[in-house]
């Protein structure tokens, strides 16, 4: 397995836990703290806000850096030499067929 397949899964991986937790958030500000219940409850609500905000920070921290070291692990196809796109040598077009010179239109005599 190549390095740049690791990091498509790490990637995966982690945009995957990102969708989750931005998902779970509410705009509002409610989210997953809506449904834990009051606000005198030890951890809270302000808690559980702090750790969704932190983990999308970190998640997107993370997908950043996942995608920039993929890319530079990243050697694709073009780095073989004897794998290009374009040939070096010159394909030859099919000439074309040598015009036929038309008859000039004969006139009926009388």
């Amino acid at each position: 397995m190549s390095t740049f397949s690791i990091f498509l899964v790490l990637i995966t991986i982690v945009c995957f836990l990102l969708i989750i937790v931005v998902m779970v958030q509410n705009p509002k500000g409610g989210g997953l703290s809506s449904s834990l219940g009051g606000s005198t409850q030890i951890g809270g609500v302000q808690k559980t806000n702090d750790f969704l905000n932190n983990a999308t920070w970190t998640l997107a921290g993370m997908l950043i850096v996942l995608i920039l070291l993929s890319s530079l692990s990243f050697t694709g196809t073009m780095s073989d030499n004897n794998s290009k796109i374009i040939d070096d040598k010159e394909v030859a077009a099919p000439k074309a067929a040598a015009p036929i010179p038309a008859k000039p239109i004969e006139t009926p005599k009388k």
